[in-house]
């Protein structure tokens, strides 16, 4: 399982501190990250992902609002082959319309996307679950809209916050998803009360297997009340040591069958 940091995270750290916030990264343990505001700062951080031997997979940035060439060119030479829309305010998954408008948008955004050989990819909040539409989640709704090439990165504490359970949600949107935001918590809108994953009342190790075809577990903040880098190492370890646990069982079944 690869894992990745989510730099929104670290925003303020990012802003006091580039270089230093993405050394200390590489400190903790982690060995990818997954940018935001990646075109105004792509060379700063080009470069220090490179001194401390990162890499970025994926990377948010807004792609129905800010120019797509700029985005697309920017995640290329950062070596990002997702680019992800972080955010589509709430308002605009209250109908079939709306949604078929946004995918619309995304699967034109996925053909540019294309010519830089960059990927597209979606990420949600609550409101995407909240939302009905045809008897599905507003989520699965727009899944079904996509091309084939376009993936989704599913949020996992936010779909837990907008009241459906995380493990079917996967399981409904299939091969579709590619990475998903790790989390945890009270499951409450107050982004606060954030807590490292296996702190709080997602089950973190369920959500994971749940994503059959994930490639990378992102491992996000909104917010933290405790020191940030206290807390992402914290869930780094525990997604580290639950790793070693389940293939030391693995390879205990597999000496047992021999």
């Amino acid at each position: 399982m690869s894992y990745s940091i989510q730099l929104y995270t670290l925003r303020d750290a990012i802003q006091e501190d580039l270089e230093g916030t993405i050394r200390r990264v590489a400190d903790i343990g982690f060995t990818q990250v997954e940018p935001y505001n990646f075109v105004a700062t792509a060379k700063e951080l080009g470069a220090a992902l490179k001194e401390n031997g990162l890499t970025a997979p994926s990377g948010h940035a807004p792609l129905l609002s800010q120019d797509q060439d700029q985005i697309f060119a920017a995640a290329k030479s950062l070596g990002i082959t997702t680019v992800i829309d972080p955010f589509i305010p709430a308002d605009r998954w209250q109908t079939a319309e709306d949604i078929q408008a946004t995918a619309a948008a995304l699967n034109e955004a996925a053909k540019k996307g294309a010519e830089y050989g960059i990927r597209v990819g979606y990420h949600n909040h609550q409101w995407e679950l909240e939302s009905t539409i045809e008897g599905r989640t507003a989520l699965e709704y727009f899944a079904g809209l996509l091309d084939p090439e376009l993936v989704l990165e599913v949020d996992t504490y936010w779909v837990a916050v907008g009241g459906q359970d995380p493990v079917d949600i996967l399981a409904k949107l299939g091969d579709r998803v590619k990475l998903i935001h790790i989390k945890d918590g009270p499951l409450t809108t107050d982004t606060k009360a954030q807590q490292p994953a296996g702190k709080g009342r997602v089950p973190v190790l369920d959500v994971i297997a749940a994503a059959t075809s994930l490639e990378v577990g992102v491992v996000e903040f909104d917010d933290y009340a405790g020191d940030i880098f206290e807390g992402i190492a914290e869930s780094l370890a525990f997604l580290k040591a639950a790793g070693s646990t389940a293939k030391n069982a693995a390879a205990n079944t597999e000496g047992a069958q021999a």
